[in-house]
């Protein structure tokens, strides 16, 4: 059995296979989901599970170099845009921001999005991957 923090076996093959600059998206429960991006559905009721717990698990396993997020986040929920800037004030990604039809259509080239059941607007984000070496 794996001894890290990510269990889900689908995300962390994804993990796995993801090369430099490709990307993974987390999304809220509303988020659409592009005809030919792979979906993980994890969501089981409103906040189950949240947008953070997920997002720290995947990040307990990738290696990032940059996000995108959509700019609205910061006045229809700031609180969670800094809960999210903070994870990643030691490892210097860089930070996107775009408008929230731009970011559904960057979503188009994400090699999976994980669904979850968040229901915070705009809790969304695309990771882009990032090298060890």
């Amino acid at each position: 059995m794996k001894k890290s923090v990510l269990l889900n076996s689908e995300i962390s093959y994804e993990i796995a296979k993801i090369g430099h600059t490709q990307t993974i998206t987390i999304g809220d429960a509303g988020l659409p989901i592009p005809k030919g991006v792979k979906r993980i559905d994890l969501a089981v009721t409103r906040q189950i599970p949240s947008f953070l717990s997920v997002l720290d698990a995947v990040l307990a396993e990738m290696k990032v170099e940059k996000i995108v997020l959509a700019d609205e986040i910061k006045e229809k929920a700031p609180e969670l845009k800094e809960q999210i800037l903070n994870r990643f004030q030691p490892d210097g990604a860089a930070v996107v921001f775009v408008k929230h039809e731009q970011f559904k259509k960057l979503t188009e080239e994400s090699n999976v999005i994980i669904r979850t059941g968040e229901t915070t607007p705009y809790a969304n984000i695309i990771l882009q991957s990032g090298v060890t070496f």
